[in-house]
């Protein structure tokens, strides 16, 4: 994938540098080797106007830092409180000098807390010919925990601001116990004899149920299922969806559905031929089709929509769409206008382009039975997936369905129409350069815009978090420091001339816990890369879950890290789903693949050699505990099965609370389901699953539980001699 040439780099000036400090914009980093970078004027401009920061002039700069200073001390009341159970707080309230005022919590159940005074002497300060006081109230540490209200009154002007209360801590072992393991897969490609060309929930109830009921399995880790482009082409990625709050209904059984029990015989069989149509694709080694089987899916979801509901249904409906308000109104809107002027709201008429406009409220009244259908699915996702959990929950599992939460959205999909006033326009979300990827990444995803979502006070990120939790025992968060801190590249500049851009984390992680908290669910954080320890320990100490993948586990310079001294509160593995399943790793798939791809800056043979070493170094560690036998030959597909094997062992030998297996592990598959930093250079996602001779495996060929399948999860549990 071509680049393109980066900017010429010149210094920050230093007024640019106090106003990139003071919004969280950062002028210099260091980079995965321990390198210091400097970030250029040309990227820190570019992002600071990203930010709707006039920069062109030093005045214009100087009248950005007097707004930021005064910003707070022209309101009475923050526009959010964010803070955890455990210890008193302080909250500011701007009056003008002198004024008295009164404070109490209005809390989401109707109670009433007034707010005691504190002894707090902050100077007054001059605001636009006023001079403006600050009190200081106590918000204490026993305040009930969720989403209520801060009400200041004065002698003549009232204020209200929303208080978030979350949790301390959260205590995954109360709901994983001492340790859990479950499947790791990516649904699509775990295909079944009924699947419509590509696996859908169903396939995951039986997968879940199954591991649970039968080898003890805790849970079972999916890829995103976000909602991609209702128009096509869909895009592949489950990482790059059109919004993370809905999902996909490209993964619904449309037998599981109760209203085609209403369909005519003649509109039945119509539908019958095309999921037969689709099913002979399924043991087929062909590239998923998601374009194809969508189109038949959605055949068949219209005709089901028009057969009708009972009451019973119709009430069941009308409950959904009111949780899920304006947001799923405005995600339906959008599907509505691109099955009409397409996927691409920059090629939309102009007053369509934001959800509040009157044009946009004329469009959905016109089109009101579209809006209502794109609704309508959402329900249907909604209840498949309650379903799905209630199957691995009856089946003993301990967590269930561990969802996954990609890190951004697509660039002209559904959130960013919706959500413009808080996402960033002409920047992308990506990653600096690291040893996989040496020429930085850009996934092109709009970021939050940490100003704005404050003051949006965090209600799209928590309400993304309820949809997604609504059914849901766990949630991984991957690239979880885009809490923290997320890399953003200009529009123009290559991927490793980005910089990267602050959160409020404390904020987000808070939200996060809360939520976490009322849906009795663990949360997992993708803490790998360009991670600094604070981080980690920041996530540990609320009792977020890290990660740990077995090929990363090194210590400085490069040296094995024993897996009993790994973390204790992680989810480890072998492999993560940007490399090459274990059979393939070891095969150097993730070698071959960058080098005829062009993503190397290093010689292949040097990259060759360093995957030697690796393997070389790992062996040595499992033949010292006893997890691979001191005769075998690694240069074997035998002896490459063995190494699998103990790879597993190694991490059950860790004291990981959490212990994921991925699913084409345990069927030998070798092919790689993601390259990093490739669009259509490589097939990304669109890799069905196999074994180790490249014949497709379905579903019901897990389920005969293979030699392979056995020897891995006997592994993980400890019963392998």
């Amino acid at each position: 994938m071509s680049e393109p040439d980066a900017p010429a780099w010149a210094p920050v000036p230093e007024d640019m540098a106090r106003l990139a400090a003071a919004l969280g914009v950062a002028t210099e980093y260091w980079d995965q080797a321990g390198n210091h970078v400097d970030v250029g004027e040309a990227t820190v401009a570019a992002v600071l106007r990203a930010l709707r920061v006039d920069v062109s002039t030093p005045e214009s700069i100087q009248a950005a830092l007097d707004e930021l200073r005064l910003r707070d001390w022209r309101r009475m009341l923050p526009p959010v409180y964010v803070m955890r159970q455990g210890a008193d707080r302080r909250l500011w309230v701007h009056v003008p000098d002198g004024t008295p005022v009164r404070v109490h919590v209005a809390t989401e159940n109707g109670a009433r807390i007034d707010l005691d005074q504190m002894d707090w002497w902050v100077d007054p300060v001059d605001v636009d010919g006023q001079r403006v006081g600050e009190a200081s109230f106590t918000l204490p540490a026993n305040l009930p925990l969720g989403w209520h209200a801060i009400v200041a009154e004065s002698t003549d002007a009232e204020a209200t601001t929303p208080l978030v209360v979350a949790p301390n801590h959260l205590h995954p072992a109360d709901i994983a116990g001492e340790r859990q393991w479950g499947f790791m897969t990516q649904l699509y490609a775990m295909r079944s004899a009924s699947s419509w060309g590509m696996g859908d929930l169903d396939d995951l109830a039986t997968l879940a149920a199954w591991s649970g009921r039968e080898l003890g399995a805790g849970f079972v880790l999916i890829n995103p299922l976000h909602a991609a482009s209702p128009v096509p082409p869909m895009s592949p990625s489950p990482y790059l969806p059109v919004t993370r709050r809905f999902a996909n209904p490209m993964y619904l059984r449309i037998e599981d559905i109760p209203e085609t029990s209403r369909l005519s015989p003649a509109v039945a069989a119509r539908i019958g031929q095309l999921a037969e149509q689709l099913r002979r694709l399924n043991p087929t080694d062909d590239l998923l089709d998601r374009d194809a089987v969508w189109a038949a899916k959605r055949t068949a979801l219209e005709a089901v929509h028009s057969a009708g509901r009972t009451p019973e249904r119709q009430a069941a409906l009308d409950e959904f769409l009111a949780e899920q308000g304006p947001g799923l109104r405005d995600f339906a809107t959008w599907c509505a206008l691109s099955d009409v002027h397409g996927p691409d709201p920059s090629a939309w008429p102009a007053d369509l382009g934001h959800p509040t406009s009157p044009a946009v409220t004329a469009f959905r009244d016109a089109h009101e039975r579209a809006v209502a259908f794109h609704s309508w699915m959402q329900w249907l996702v909604d209840e498949q997936l309650a379903m799905t959990q209630s199957a691995a929950r009856a089946a003993g599992m301990a967590i269930g369905v561990m969802h996954d939460l990609a890190v951004g959205v697509h660039p002209e999909g559904a959130d960013a129409w919706a959500l413009q006033d808080v996402l960033a326009a002409g920047v992308g979300v990506g990653a600096p350069p690291d040893m996989y990827n040496q020429m930085g990444q850009n996934w092109h995803q709009p970021p939050w815009r940490p100003d704005a979502l404050a003051e949006a006070a965090f209600l799209p990120f928590r309400d993304m978090l309820r949809t997604v939790l609504h059914h849901a025992g766990g949630l991984r968060i991957d690239h979880v420091l885009g809490l923290f801190r997320l890399w953003w590249v200009p529009d123009g500049f290559p991927a490793y001339a980005g910089t990267f851009v602050r959160l409020d984390y404390d904020a987000m992680l808070s939200v996060l816990m809360l939520e976490a908290h009322r849906a009795g669910a663990i949360v997992v954080g993708e803490d790998l890369g360009t991670v600094e320890p604070w981080v980690q320990e920041a996530l540990a100490e609320r009792g977020i879950l890290g990660t740990s993948i077995l090929w990363f586990e090194t210590a400085e310079g490069g040296v094995i890290k024993d897996p009993p001294t790994w973390r204790r509160d992680v989810l480890a593995s072998v492999t993560v789903h940007d490399l090459p399943p274990t059979a393939g790793y070891l095969r150097d798939e993730h070698v071959r693949i960058r080098s005829e791809l062009g993503l190397l800056t290093t010689p292949e043979p040097v990259e060759r050699a360093h995957a030697d070493r690796e393997r070389a170094a790992w062996a040595e560690v499992m033949r010292a505990h006893g997890w691979l036998g001191q005769d075998v030959d690694l240069s074997t597909d035998a002896g490459i099965e063995e190494y699998v094997v103990a790879l597993h062992r190694a991490v059950a030998g860790s004291p990981a609370r959490l212990i994921g297996v991925a699913l084409p592990d345990v069927m030998g598959d070798r092919r790689a389901q993601n390259q990093p930093g490739t669009d259509q250079e490589y097939p990304n996602w669109r890799v069905p699953m196999t074994d180790a001779q490249g014949t497709p495996v379905l579903l019901e060929d897990v389920l005969d539980r293979p030699d392979l399948l056995d020897r891995i999860v006997g592994a993980v549990r400890g019963t392998v001699d």
